[in-house]
């Protein structure tokens, strides 16, 4: 049985299904590069703007005290090029690079997916309750040359730097500065 998903009939599961059906007996051509931030969130930023697909929000965050933050598909599609700038520019990544991100579930955690998404740098999320050591494991196993948390969490991240040989940029999220920290509000 099939149902419909916030009432958009495009989005039935007997649809998707057939979907992938086709593409498992090979009647989809599969594209050789795909990349979901410009192949789908551009699209429905697109489709949007033409009045092809009603408005809706592509991001939409609630925090315990009640505060939001919406983003439409044009708005996230542009925050996203921006934050990918950030991180090819100002952090110097390149594609493949790889990138640890220690942060709550802030918007800010959606969007740098999205960016690394967009400019091919892989996103290796973390919990923010990783202690100094596992911390230190992550950066060495991963080679990771960037690492993302939040101004409470730096201090771990710095008590373990000089176990990191791969380590070229540090950005944080938060409204505070750190010595030493590439800072995401003021670069964005």
């Amino acid at each position: 049985p099939s149902r419909t998903f916030h009432g958009n009939n495009r989005l039935l599961t007997s649809q998707i299904i057939s979907y992938y059906d086709s593409i498992n007996q090979c009647k989809k051509e599969l594209p050789e590069y795909f990349n979901f931030a410009s192949d789908v969130l551009d699209e429905w930023a697109r489709l949007e703007k033409d009045g092809r697909k009603p408005a809706n929000p592509a991001f939409w965050w609630v925090n315990e005290e009640g505060e939001e933050v919406k983003w439409s598909f044009q708005e996230l599609g542009s925050l996203s090029r921006k934050a990918a700038n950030v991180l090819s520019e100002a952090c110097g990544l390149q594609r493949g690079d790889r990138v640890v991100a220690v942060l709550p579930r802030v918007p800010e955690w959606w969007l740098l997916n999205v960016a690394c998404i967009r400019a091919g740098i892989v996103f290796i999320p973390g919990t923010s309750q990783l202690t100094a050591k596992d911390i230190l494991y992550r950066l060495q196993a991963s080679k990771a040359k960037c690492f993302i948390t939040s101004d409470t969490l730096a201090p771990a991240v710095e008590s373990v730097l000089r176990g990191s040989q791969f380590l070229t940029s540090k950005l944080i999220v938060g409204q505070r500065s750190r010595d030493g920290w590439l800072n995401l509000k003021e670069l964005l």
